[in-house]
């Protein structure tokens, strides 16, 4: 199970009355901090633990807080500073030097689970959304819902707003619903998607690395001998077909990128001309720059015209030589390489060292 909230929520959701369980969120912090504002927790009476909240200092604590959830129905918000040092967190050994603020919230039928189902079935549908929480202390009137809403940034970021009076709220949200306490607005979006194109052997670990992240990973290679199911068990789909079913299957899916490395000109032609007119934010290609631009020149010709195939035009920029230069030899690391890149690209950073960004 990986830690996105889509993963958690499956975990959750069979098992949803089966015992109590508190919902831990990261409601704000300040400084260095593990996790950011909006990151999700799960806790049950059983002993399970659905997510992170830290890089372990702090979740055996945070279960404590949340039997005390259980056992009372009245929600509760714990802080911890890392850098004080008369701070529970900093003798449990947080690292960070930060400080999180956590809200715990009882989930079950009687709140409408806090709405959770409604975000799991969007997710199931990679759909987008605004989940809204109240952000309450010692009470019981809680609460929290979601509103579906197409987000096109993927690294989109929780925001705490006020019930918005006039132009005072520095954000105002789709809805009436706010009342006069502080609430939590977290961008609900599903997981990354990618295409891979050519189910060879380097496909792998590629394949494997990108699952390990939690990303959904389709495959489409038209040769028999390739992308089989007993070599990919953990790919969550298999396309069939020519490659001109690739355009509306990245429509269908919403996939978010596209990796071609099918080792074949033609067959990296094919698949770039089905995906010039979708809407994809990062599309790399295995080889040198020259194969680049041979894959272009047999895309413009496979579609018998001139302009519509340009790397110029195209709605997405390509990444070939495909990846970062981290020195990589191997399929392990060109896989870790591309993936990189495209983690970067997807969620809008320059892939520089932390230290130099720091």
């Amino acid at each position: 199970m990986s830690n996105h909230l889509s993963d958690i929520l499956a975990k959750w959701y069979p098992n949803r009355d089966k015992s109590d369980w508190v919902l831990a969120t990261i409601y704000k912090s300040s400084g260095p901090c593990y996790r950011k504002p909006g990151a999700m927790m799960l806790f049950s009476s059983q002993g399970e633990q659905l997510g992170m909240l830290s890089g372990g200092c702090l979740e055996s604590d945070i279960g404590i807080n949340a039997r005390k959830v259980m056992q009372t129905g009245q929600s509760i918000s714990v802080c911890y500073d890392g850098s004080d040092e008369d701070d529970l967190s900093f003798h449990l050994g947080i690292g960070c030097g930060g400080t999180i603020y956590i809200m715990l919230q009882q989930v079950n039928h009687q709140n409408d689970y806090l709405s959770l189902v409604q975000v799991f079935d969007a997710l199931k549908q990679r759909s987008s959304g605004y989940f809204y929480q109240s952000v309450v202390s010692g009470n019981t009137d809680e609460q929290a819902y979601f509103e579906t809403e197409k987000i096109a940034d993927i690294a989109a970021s929780a925001s705490l707003v006020q019930k918005p009076h006039g132009n005072d709220c520095n954000v105002v949200p789709s809805t009436s619903q706010l009342d006069k306490n502080e609430w939590l607005v977290t961008p609900i979006i599903p997981e990354p998607h990618i295409l891979v194109v050519g189910g060879g052997i380097d496909a792998y670990p590629l394949v494997n690395m990108a699952k390990q992240l939690g990303w959904q990973v389709s495959l489409w290679d038209p040769r028999p001998a390739n992308a089989r199911k007993e070599y990919f068990s953990n790919i969550d789909y298999i396309i069939k077909g020519d490659a001109q079913i690739l355009s509306t299957f990245v429509e269908k899916k919403k996939v978010n990128a596209a990796i071609l490395m099918s080792h074949n000109v033609a067959i990296d032609a094919q698949a770039l001309q089905a995906l010039a007119s979708t809407k994809l934010q990062y599309v790399a290609l295995l080889g040198p720059n020259n194969r680049k631009q041979q894959v272009i020149t047999q895309a413009k010709v496979q579609a018998k015209v001139q302009g519509n195939i340009d790397e110029q035009t195209l709605p997405f920029i390509i990444s070939g030589p495909a990846g970062l230069d981290i020195g990589g030899t191997l399929p392990e690391s060109i896989a870790l390489s591309i993936l990189t890149e495209c983690h970067a690209s997807l969620f809008n950073r320059n892939a520089q060292s932390m230290s130099q960004v720091l």
